[in-house]
């Protein structure tokens, strides 16, 4: 009998550490190394580009594409550099190559450039995951700025789509884009009003998108987690709202990035999806409210 692997469950300490989030400084440490799974070269010759891959879900689907087969590029700010070399590591141990991108998919010009180092220093582009995100807290819509809005916007939403319009030239048939969404953009969130409205605008872009290009073999999918343990949430969050995150599922905990990274290896690897476009898959931890 295989025995499932103890994940952590709340109550959390208190994490001290501030936006964007250092992985490295989150106790407990995210697990992203998922032991149990055994790859089977569902993604060999392919070329994944990931924003956001410096941690959490990002560099689970890092290092779980890297372990099927596919050379890595990952996107991430510069301030978060000593995440982003600890993925880059753990990709090469999987005998992979793993290109390192910093800069922000803020800005279009950024975008574009960084799809044609991918392709110059891997050789193509076939995979595209769409995974920064940025997110605040806020009481009421009172207190949610324009500067917040706009920056939330232009991360999430803006960020997807700079991303997606500087790599189609390059995807052929058969490759991929996945978007990142949440259980706020199906089930909103009070505290989360901009935030929830990107990731619905997210799920929106996924299916309008997916049929956009499905005539030129690209498939388009997104994957959207409940409550994951990653710095994005304390980095944001008082020790006390993060003392019982996760605890509302029905197992009764968050979930860690190596769970959620499996959902991506299915919608990247054309054996396992291939008649699978537009779908947005939640990952709940035992809720079925939504979807």
């Amino acid at each position: 009998m295989i025995r499932q692997r103890t994940q952590p469950k709340p109550p959390f300490k208190g994490q001290r550490i501030s936006p964007p989030g250092i992985e490295a400084e989150m106790n407990p440490q995210p697990h992203y190394e998922a032991p149990k799974y055994r790859p089977a070269g569902k993604l060999e010759n392919q070329v994944a580009l990931i924003t956001g891959g410096d941690s959490g879900i990002g560099r689970a689907v890092a290092v779980m594409f890297a372990r099927e087969g596919a050379d890595i590029a990952i996107i991430y700010l510069p301030v978060e550099q000593r995440d982003a070399d600890e993925t880059a590591a753990a990709v090469r141990e999987a005998g992979r190559e793993c290109v390192m991108v910093p800069g922000d998919v803020r800005d279009p010009k950024f975008c574009e450039a960084a799809v044609s180092q991918t392709v110059q220093q891997l050789g193509r582009l076939t995979i595209l995951v769409n995974n920064a995100a940025y997110q605040r807290h806020q009481e009421s819509l009172d207190e949610v700025t324009l500067e917040q809005w706009d920056q939330t916007f232009h991360t999430n939403i803006y960020g997807y789509f700079y991303m997606v319009r500087a790599a189609l030239p390059h995807l052929g048939r058969g490759s991929s884009i996945i978007n990142t969404g949440s259980i706020t953009g199906l089930e909103g969130s009070p505290q989360l009003l901009d935030y929830s409205a990107t990731k619905g605008a997210i799920h929106a872009f996924t299916k309008s998108l997916a049929k956009s290009v499905i005539e030129k073999g690209i498939r388009v999918n997104c994957v959207a987690p409940g409550p994951v343990w990653t710095p994005l949430n304390p980095a944001e969050r008082s020790a006390e709202d993060m003392q019982d995150f996760g605890s509302d599922t029905p197992l009764g905990r968050p979930a860690q990035p190596e769970e959620i990274a499996p959902a991506f290896v299915f919608f990247a690897s054309e054996a396992d999806s291939g008649y699978i476009a537009g779908a947005v898959l939640p990952l709940l931890g035992g809720d079925t409210t939504a979807g």
